[in-house]
């Protein structure tokens, strides 16, 4: 409505002069050169506008004429872009498809339209991975990872090539110039804090967490660093004792649950005579996190007491969580040793209907202890050999005896978890797994624990033979040949995770050249 009523305005303003002009006629004469020009005012004017009229479509035709070869380079630059745009979004499609020859052939017509854009060359990798071809992979990566603008994208690619062969200083290598050009980068900085770990160089991993510590939110440090101390920790107990009382103490006061560090700190704590504090800190995690190595480690506070002195304060540990059964085979365990069978038996008398292999093993000892019959022991052994397998350190299928910060299999850090081992998922980096049936299955022996290898020598005096059908999960564990993901999905779907499976902290990037946008300038 406002620009209609300045349009009338104007051209009432036009009218207005227009008129005053014809009511006040004139004469207009011009004398040039001998030449004398006699006209009206508004002849005068309509000339001067036809003149500038004409001047100006002499101008636009001589500037169309100048400016053609430009203004036709930059049309078949624009369709050029056109062409490599579409070319593009169907051969990232193909490789997501996993259409060999589709993505082939628009990787060709990308190179070949616009073959230096940052997305050509990622169509170009992504292309040679789907075929197989491991060579022009790495060569696209390498060509990325010396351009500015897709240095990360290139380093990334060279890492997981690299993983792929198997070729681990490479790969550290190039984690190592991300992580230290972008330390944004999640993938990076996990992976040097992996090969760090895996390495046993604590002292490094601990300083590369707090470089990385922006990108992590608080509960993720602080467990990631108690992780890391207590690992350092065990690094250094044989050498410098107080050094690794301070790293378990600190490493406890980040992740009150983190039993290593809770036993680490309760047994440093002990030997330096503050029973007091060392109790407290078993007390914490026993009550979050009931644990045998917690049960073992209050046992030993103080290691001059009698068997029923220790019993007492276990039986006092056990009331913290009751119905628990890591409180029941630590008081039957301490009142074995003890001599107070008929406690030991009370303590273990609810878990009897169904027990467990330490339960079964612990009722033989029982029955050796307090009987001296064999006969009932052999078949409390038996039991064990058939029974429901304990809960273990485990770790992305790996049964461990003891805890390790990092998994072996994955190199992730904080893997292991106490629970019974094959009934959690197992958790590897697969894009395109075979079907399950066609995957073979490599069965491996578990380690076992001193228990077990004494119940399995005592079976085997006693000639029981079990059925390989009805042998316990604990026993060995299903470790699938998995096949390489044939294409790294450096594109992802926006709520897409990525090939580590993990979310990423998003953090504001710098605006990068190149993209859809440049393909059209």
């Amino acid at each position: 409505m406002i620009r209609v009523v300045l349009f009338l305005i104007i051209v009432g303003a036009l009218a207005v002069g227009v008129a005053w002009i014809a009511d006040r006629p004139g004469d207009v004469v011009i004398t040039w050169q001998g030449l004398r020009i006699e006209t009206s005012l508004m002849v005068l004017g309509a000339a001067v506008l036809a003149a500038m009229v004409v001047l100006a479509l002499i101008w636009s035709l001589i500037r169309a004429i100048v400016t053609s070869p430009f203004v036709l380079a930059r049309f078949m630059r624009h369709r050029r872009g056109a062409r490599a745009y579409e070319a593009i979004s169907r051969g990232l499609i193909a490789v997501g498809a996993g259409d060999i020859a589709a993505a082939r052939k628009h990787s060709a017509e990308v190179n070949r339209i616009a073959h230096h854009e940052p997305l050509a060359l990622l169509l170009r990798a992504q292309s040679a991975q789907l075929a197989g071809d491991r060579d022009s992979a790495e060569q696209a990566f390498r060509t990325m990872a010396g351009r500015a603008d897709t240095k990360a994208l290139g380093l990334h690619g060279l890492f997981i090539e690299a993983r792929r062969r198997n070729d681990l200083a490479s790969a550290h290598a190039f984690a190592e110039e991300a992580a230290r050009n972008t330390p944004t980068l999640g993938w990076a900085g996990r992976a040097v804090l992996e090969i760090r770990c895996a390495t046993g160089d604590w002292a490094g991993a601990l300083h590369l967490l707090e470089r990385n510590r922006s990108t992590l939110d608080k509960a993720s440090y602080r467990r990631q660093r108690a992780v890391l101390l207590t690992a350092r920790a065990q690094s250094v107990e044989e050498t410098d004792r107080d050094s690794a009382k301070n790293f378990a103490l600190e490493a406890h006061k980040l992740a009150p649950t983190l039993v290593p560090a809770a036993a680490l700190a309760g047994r440093l704590l002990a030997e330096g005579g503050q029973q007091r504090k060392a109790s407290r800190v078993i007390d914490k995690a026993w009550r979050a996190n009931p644990h045998p190595e917690l049960a073992q480690a209050h046992t030993e506070l103080r290691s001059g007491d009698a068997a029923l002195d220790r019993l007492k304060r276990i039986e006092a540990l056990a009331k913290k969580v009751p119905g628990h059964v890591e409180g029941a085979l630590a008081t039957a365990r301490a009142a074995l040793h003890a001599q107070e069978f008929a406690k030991a038996r009370a303590a273990l008398a609810a878990y009897l209907q169904t027990p467990t292999k330490r339960i079964a093993l612990l009722m033989a000892e029982l029955e050796r202890a307090e009987k001296n019959d064999e006969g009932r022991a052999r078949e409390w052994v038996a039991r064990a050999l058939n029974a429901a397998p304990d809960p273990a350190w485990t770790a992305d299928g790996y049964v461990s005896d003891r805890w390790l910060p990092a998994s072996p299999i994955t190199g992730r850090l904080d893997a292991f978890e106490w629970r019974v081992p094959l009934t959690g998922t197992l958790s590897a980096p697969v894009i395109e797994p075979e079907p399950l049936a066609a995957a073979p299955v490599e069965i491996v022996a578990a380690p076992q624990r001193e228990s077990e290898t004494a119940a399995a020598e005592a079976a085997s005096a006693a000639t029981i033979e079990t059925p390989p059908s009805r042998r316990s999960a604990g026993q060995a564990q299903s470790k699938p040949d998995i096949k390489p993901e044939p294409v790294i999905p450096l594109v992802h779907a926006p709520d897409d995770p990525g090939p580590d499976g993990t979310e990423e902290i998003d953090v504001p990037a710098e605006p990068q050249t190149g993209g859809w946008r440049k393909i059209f300038e």
